[in-house]
């Protein structure tokens, strides 16, 4: 064939981090491959910073996000807008990651025009379809639309297997997450906050983000409250909460924790001083999905403010711990590792399961090997 035609499909930050190193690796085989970036904007703002941050310019931008956009809004505009763009473009694979509403639009896309489907980020699950929230049934949906699966770790290609994915269509390839991350974090990094620069990094600093739906209202409160008697209780004890601009949740931090002494509310940020601040923090409370992936890379205790995860292997290994949002939990849980030492570095010196920095190699070379430009299948990714 001529050039190979792969056209990557993403909406939101934590897509264009994790896709970023894919993009990049991509452009490396300029000769064999003709890279096309179609993003939909799902996030604006937060997007636009992970794509100046690894210099990708879109070639398309649908530019969808409003104001109060629900989930048929993403969905119907995103479906419609990648119509015009595939079939213009004509790609032979499409990739898309992970879990979000643009994940699933873009599968369903490409498979209304008979592209092959490439899923970034394959295989996790919770077996729960409402946690989270609507990410479980956007990734199985993609799924069943998905011809080469990459998956970041053994523990997601059985859950393909048991799923009935064909073996040989299934990749281990470790999470482009650590590509990304070994990328951003540098011992010299100056902050642009300056109150960020000024915090005394050898203090116990716990770093917070919240922003589940499934959490919001009672759930986030109750975590709020935890952290207030937390920081009551341990005079060296510091929070920093980059707190998510969805009023649903803004509100609450604000009632619970705003004009607190030693509790630091910031705007979201953005992803590399994000990074960067992961690696000097003491320890981090979150309901997110990637920082469960990123800290176990930088030696950071993730206690994870959700019921189920995704993501066993690193509950497996030691380096999350999934702890709910009830107040005793959330309280109990996070002063047990500012107080018990052994506690701490038990989950501090465990083995990070999910990457070792070339996971976008490992996927490019599938995606090579697979359409017969390569002569060898890459070695999967072993923990």
């Amino acid at each position: 064939m001529e050039k190979l035609k792969v056209m990557a499909i993403f909406g939101t930050r934590p897509e264009a981090i994790k896709m970023a190193p894919v993009i990049l690796e991509l452009e490396k085989f300029s000769d064999k491959i003709d890279t096309t970036v179609a993003v939909t904007a799902q996030h604006r703002e937060m997007l636009d910073q992970v794509l100046n941050l690894f210099k990708i310019t879109p070639n398309y931008d649908l530019n969808i996000m409003s104001a109060g956009q629900t989930l048929f809004d993403i969905t119907s505009r995103a479906l419609l807008g990648l119509n015009k763009i595939l079939e213009e473009v004509k790609p032979n694979i499409v990739l898309v990651h992970g879990d979000t509403t643009t994940t699933f639009a873009g599968a369903l896309a490409a498979y209304y025009h008979q592209n092959s489907v490439g899923h970034v980020e394959a295989g996790l699950r919770t077996g729960n379809k409402f946690s989270p929230y609507p990410e479980e049934m956007n990734r199985k949906l993609t799924a069943a639309l998905t011809d080469l699966n990459f998956a970041p770790t053994n523990t997601a290609k059985e859950n393909l297997l048991r799923e009935g994915v064909d073996e040989d269509k299934i990749f281990v390839t470790g999470n482009t997450v650590i590509d990304a991350l070994y990328k951003t974090v540098r011992r010299d990094f100056k902050f642009s906050d300056e109150l960020l620069n000024g915090i005394d990094y050898n203090k116990r600093i716990i770093l917070v983000t919240t922003h589940r739906r499934e959490n919001w209202g009672e759930p986030l409160r109750n975590v709020y409250k935890a952290l207030k008697k937390l920081v009551d209780e341990f005079s060296d004890v510091e929070i920093i909460f980059p707190v998510h601009k969805n009023p649903m949740v803004r509100n609450v931090v604000d009632e619970e924790l705003g004009n607190l002494p030693r509790v630091h509310l910031t705007d979201p940020l953005d992803y590399e001083p994000f990074a960067n601040l992961m690696s000097r923090v003491k320890l981090i409370l979150t309901d997110s999905g990637g920082v469960q992936e990123e800290a176990p890379a930088l030696g950071k205790p993730v206690l994870v403010l959700r019921g189920t995860t995704e993501r066993p292997e690193a509950v497996d290994a030691g380096t999350v711990k999934l702890i709910g949002t009830e107040f005793e939990k959330v309280y109990a849980n996070a002063k047990l590792l500012l107080t018990d030492d052994d506690e701490y570095k038990k989950m501090a010196e465990a083995v990070n399961p999910y990457g070792d920095g070339v996971a976008a190699r490992r996927i490019v070379q599938a995606i090579l090997w697979s359409y017969k430009l390569a002569d060898e299948k890459p070695a999967p990714f072993i923990a």
